[in-house]
């Protein structure tokens, strides 16, 4: 019953801002990272963000300076702050996470998604 939810997409103007919530559930006993992962219509699902279970952080150079990745373990959510939005943001995005349930070990749990547009 491991679970990541994504919540917070919607439609912005260009130059907005939303903050995307992913939060996990059922029983993960490790998180060892969490990504943002975002993929346009027609095109491949790439990494944009990531945190460690130590707090280092990783952005894709496009993103670089306008999206912040950050955590609050009490709520068991991992956030991607998105300033400056830019049309070319617009994408379904996903949390996905290297945890640990017990005994088994998941390389990346992934979200079920949510779209973020951007209008020009």
């Amino acid at each position: 019953q491991v679970q990541l939810v994504e919540s917070g997409g919607g439609l912005v103007q260009a130059g907005g801002s939303l903050r995307l919530s992913c939060a996990a559930s059922g029983g993960i006993s490790s998180i060892n990272a969490v990504g943002w992962y975002r993929q346009a219509l027609g095109k491949q699902r790439d990494l944009v963000a990531q945190i460690t279970s130590g707090g280092t952080t990783y952005y894709v150079d496009s993103v670089e300076g306008r999206f912040t990745i950050s955590r609050d373990n009490a709520k068991n959510t991992v956030y991607l702050q998105m300033n400056s939005l830019k049309p070319e943001d617009t994408a379904v995005y996903y949390c996905a996470a290297d945890l640990q349930v017990g005994t088994v070990r998941y390389y990346n749990f992934w979200g079920q998604g949510t779209q973020v547009t951007v209008s020009s």
